[in-house]
């Protein structure tokens, strides 16, 4: 008897992507099913960057198919396919950007910028095109994390070109100024300062811009928040009460300018001493989990104290580079894949396939 479409999508129903908890029909992860006699060859389309996962994931279904009597040999093609989600009303998309993921904190001190670069390391690593933006004018950290230490070029005298280091397109106002030049700015010059960054860079096809933005929720951020096409926003914490009061704080900011709360990083979570190996709390327990229960939005991943973060971003490259076979590299990638996730489950954007409306006295 030979092999049909029907099966092979009944098989398919029944084995569950480990990464969006759904089966890829439901999911409309199955693309083209061709059947030759009783050789079958499948296009299963991600909508996340799952480089490191492709082999398992190809292994599972190919074991689940062979099960399937009679059937000869079996194929299976697995990309990734990353689409524009939906934005603020209003907002203007970036050209040459797809999605652009916030990474915020009520407070500085918590990591943040350490883990937003991982972040944009590990969804490069994981296949995506990736850039990140330097948001903190009065503080910027990336230049150093990511050892970079030119300044861009112009090719048309209009534009700036990202730099790229480590496989990602990066710019911050460290890349133009001296390191040791303080930006002694009111709020509006800094809003300008960003949204010139932002928009005079011509960034090349990006599927995911990281935006490492200022700590405090005051009124520069939530400028920005409004006026930057933001996706969804990523809070990092740590369990410290003082961390978690002002992280609510900023997580309130986005909701209120409509803005998806992708999820929760709690850092610094835990300290594994290297002597002994013991496992100690230092600034609490529990908090960022219990913060996500709070508001209904997901907890992301706890990263731990680790002075080995601290030295590699310092040194011009961070974990997910220095050590990516390592024990804290997988857990950024993890977190990386459910931001994906999370962001291809928003609502799609349609405004390209949307005619401009000119309306003209005749």
């Amino acid at each position: 008897m030979a092999i049909s479409e029907l099966q092979v999508q009944s098989v398919l129903k029944e084995i569950i992507d480990p990464n969006t908890g759904k089966d890829y029909v439901t999911s409309k992860e199955v693309g083209d099913i061709r059947i030759n006699a009783d050789n079958v060859s499948i296009n299963i389309v991600l909508g996340y960057p799952a480089k490191s996962l492709i082999e398992n994931i190809r292994g599972q279904v190919v074991e689940k198919l062979n099960a399937i009597p009679n059937i000869g040999d079996v194929v299976v093609n697995i990309t990734s396919k990353i689409v524009s989600r939906s934005v603020q009303r209003g907002v203007q998309l970036i050209p040459g950007v797809k999605n652009i993921i916030a990474v915020a904190s009520g407070k500085g001190g918590v990591g943040k910028s350490a883990t937003a670069v991982n972040l944009a390391l590990a969804l490069a690593a994981e296949g995506a095109s990736v850039g990140i933006l330097d948001a903190d004018i009065y503080g910027p950290s990336q230049p150093q994390m990511l050892g970079i230490s030119v300044r861009p070029e112009s090719l048309d005298g209009k534009h700036m070109e990202p730099i790229e280091a480590h496989g990602i397109q990066a710019i911050s106002i460290g890349f133009l100024i001296d390191i040791e030049t303080p930006m002694v700015w009111r709020g509006p010059m800094v809003t300008q300062a960003l949204q010139q960054l932002l928009n005079d860079t011509r960034w090349r096809d990006i599927d995911y811009l990281i935006v490492d933005m200022p700590p405090g929720t005051g009124d520069i951020q939530l400028t920005l928040a409004q006026k930057v096409p933001v996706t969804g926003a990523v809070i990092v914490t740590t369990p410290q009460d003082i961390a978690l009061l002002d992280a609510r704080k900023g997580l309130k900011m986005f909701e209120k300018v409509g803005i998806p709360i992708i999820g929760i990083v709690e850092n610094m979570s835990t300290h594994i001493c290297p002597k002994c190996g013991f496992g100690e709390h230092i600034f609490g327990e529990g908090g960022g989990e219990k913060m996500c229960k709070d508001y209904d939005v997901e907890f992301l991943g706890a990263l731990p104290l680790d002075i080995k973060i601290r030295e590699q971003t310092d040194s011009g490259a961070p974990t997910v580079v220095a050590d990516p076979d390592g024990p804290v590299a997988e857990i950024y990638r993890c977190i990386a894949r459910r931001i994906a996730v999370k962001t291809a489950e928003l609502s799609q954007d349609h405004s390209s396939v949307f005619p401009n409306i000119v309306i003209q006295n005749t």
